[in-house]
């Protein structure tokens, strides 16, 4: 996976976090349950997303192979502290 299909993968996800976001305040209780739940997984996949880009920039500028860059699991990146 390459920068730029990473970074457009991140563009995606963003672009769908804030529709869903102005949705929010129109939403019934059920909609509004189903888009929480896809928030929570959209803001874990773009952590994924962003920590994948973050290892293959280091690779790049250590002169390594930024294919050798790996998604780490989900529950790995979300114990990283900000």
């Amino acid at each position: 996976m390459s920068d730029e299909s990473i970074a457009a993968r991140i563009e995606r996800l963003v672009k769908e976090e804030h529709a869903l976001r102005t949705r929010e305040e129109k939403d019934e209780a059920e909609a509004l349950e189903a888009d929480t739940e896809r928030l929570r997984a959209i803001e874990i996949e773009l952590d994924v997303c962003w920590d994948l880009l973050r290892q293959r920039r280091a690779l790049r500028n250590a002169g390594a192979n930024p294919d050798q860059a790996a998604a780490r699991d989900p529950s790995t990146v979300e114990r990283y502290w900000q």
